[in-house]
């Protein structure tokens, strides 16, 4: 009797795991998303380690499926090349700093701009590869300094591009307020600071905070906003990345 017990247990738990259903086997189609477009977020850092490149990869993430595009987010220079470029529309740096890249990723990153790729800086992307001329032009200007964080307010200066339409004329928030050098004459400002509304402000009537411009076949869109971690998780900053991914995303007129 104890024998037969046994077996009819053994026998049970035979057909339980037997009809336990196999996990489906996952097909590409049922994996990838519909996506207007890819973007590659990279966040190296030679120099400063902003604490908010977490809390800006995780925004890019939510983003992307907000809005419908995919996002993958990378520390890894060796992305830098022809194979790997060429599936991405835009490259985002993501507080960037110092030196980033090596010559032959340089190369690389500039044929795939010339190609037609885009480009959106953030913050500290001012903040990088002082040694490379093209990548500053690509930029629109280099990092000079920064005072305290602080409250300031932004002018916008054109309300009608993509990145700055859902802003108020005169945006008050705290960041980290960055003056610049080597600003070039080819950009297309879109905010201002008023420096009469904070300390330590070094470029005068004259300070963009964000802008946009055609450059090399490609084409570039920075923003200077997005020091803290608080900055991404404020909607109207948000809505601002945004606005400027779209902008890159979209073919050159060149």
């Amino acid at each position: 009797m104890k024998i037969l017990f046994t077996a009819i247990i053994l026998s049970v738990l035979f057909f339980a795991c037997g009809s336990k259903p196999k996990p489906k086997e996952v097909s590409k189609t049922m994996i990838e998303k519909s996506t207007h477009f890819k973007v590659l977020v990279f966040s190296k850092t030679a120099g400063y380690f902003h604490k908010s490149i977490p809390a800006g990869n995780a925004a890019m993430l939510e983003l992307g499926e907000t809005h419908g595009f995919a996002v993958d987010t990378t520390k890894d220079a060796s992305f830098f090349n022809d194979e790997i470029l060429v599936n991405y529309q835009v490259v985002i740096f993501l507080n960037t700093t110092l030196d980033v890249l090596d010559s032959t990723q340089q190369i690389a990153f500039e044929k795939y701009i010339r190609s037609g790729g885009g480009f959106v800086g953030i913050h500290s992307a001012a903040d990088t590869e002082y040694d490379w001329p093209w990548y500053g032009k690509l930029v629109g200007g280099y990092f000079k300094s920064h005072p305290a964080q602080q409250e300031a307010v932004i002018k916008v200066a054109d309300k009608k591009h993509l990145s700055t339409n859902m802003l108020p004329d005169e945006w008050k928030r705290f960041d980290e307020w960055y003056n610049y050098k080597d600003i070039s004459s080819d950009i297309h400002v879109l905010c201002q600071l008023d420096e009469t509304t904070y300390e330590g402000g070094e470029n005068g009537a004259f300070h963009p905070i964000a802008w946009y411009h055609e450059f090399d076949g490609g084409k570039a869109w920075y923003t200077g906003l997005g020091h803290t971690v608080e900055a991404y998780q404020e909607p109207l900053f948000l809505e601002h990345l945004w606005g400027g991914i779209k902008y890159a995303a979209t073919p050159s007129s060149r």
